[in-house]
This record gives structure tokens, C-alpha cells and sequence, in this order.
């Protein structure tokens, strides 16, 4: 673990807060910390914990690994292997199997990947399963959106 990158945080976070289009005062609000303390974060004069870290990643809309990797907690390595499944966790527009289903794919294909000699075509045990079941998550998917979109129209015509 690196030591605390406080200048860079800062830097970024003010990038981060400018582009969400938000004042000062309105991301220190959503992030539940004061005012002053978030100012003096961004000037790179106070270290924030994890969990204020991770309160003003949630407020801005974007990973707290992604905080965690400017403040110098987490390594990008490691932040790779965060980002993916939180994407996945984050998405409002699939279901809870669904998302389980995905990261299990996501974990199964890191592991075979890991274990695989260079320049092995990927085809391990179980790939086959994980594949039919993603298959199947996406048809489920499809034939929800065709019956909510059945619905509408019925709705409409009513």
C-alpha cells in the first residue's frame, strides 16, 4: 500500500465535482461531511478516510475504487478487479440473479484465464454452463421487456 496521494485526491475530486456540474456546498450535502472539511480535502490539506472516501464516490456517481486509486489505498491492479463486478452491482436496469449471474461469468473467466497457459483458447471445464446461463439471463431479459412492452400497449389501448 502506497502512502496517501492527498494533492492528487484533491485535484481529482475537484475535477470530478466540477464535471457533476455540483458547488462545494452540494457535494459536501450529498456526502453527508462539512463544508470546510471538503474543501480542505480538495486543497489536499486533510486525508479522508475510506468511509468518506467512498460516501464522496457515492455522491459523485463513480466507483470508490476509483477514489481509493487516487488516494493511493488501492493499487489499479486491484481496482480492476473491484470495478467490474460494482458496475455490475450498480446497473438499476437488471435484476439481482441477474447481476450474480454475471459476476459469477466475470469470476469464472478471470480464474480460467489466470490458469490457462499462454495462448490457450479459453475452453475450459464449465465454460459451456456459464455461457448457456448467461444465454438464458438474456432471455429472460428480452422476454420480461416484450411482456412489460405488451403490457403498455394494452394500457395504452384501454
Amino acid at each position: 500500500m502506497s502512502a496517501l496521494k492527498v494533492g492528487g485526491l484533491g485535484e481529482f475530486l475537484r475535477e470530478q465535482r466540477r464535471s457533476a456540474q455540483l458547488s462545494l456546498r452540494q457535494l459536501a450535502d450529498a456526502a453527508g461531511v462539512s463544508n470546510p472539511y471538503l474543501s480542505q480535502i480538495e486543497r489536499g490539506l486533510r486525508k479522508p478516510s475510506a468511509e468518506i472516501l467512498q460516501q464522496l464516490a457515492k455522491a459523485l456517481r463513480i466507483s470508490a475504487e476509483t477514489l481509493y486509486v487516487q488516494a493511493g489505498i488501492l493499487d489499479a491492479r486491484e481496482r480492476d478487479e473491484l470495478e467490474v463486478p460494482a458496475a455490475i452491482l450498480a446497473d438499476p436496469s437488471i435484476n439481482e440473479r441477474q447481476k450474480q449471474v454475471l459476476i459469477q461469468i466475470y469470476e469464472s473467466f478471470r480464474k480460467e484465464n489466470a490458469a490457462a497457459p499462454d495462448g490457450a483458447d479459453g475452453t475450459g471445464t464449465g465454460w459451456e454452463a456459464d455461457r448457456d446461463e448467461a444465454a438464458a439471463s438474456v432471455a429472460a431479459r428480452r422476454a420480461a421487456q416484450h411482456t412489460t412492452s405488451k403490457r403498455r400497449s394494452k394500457e395504452e389501448e384501454g
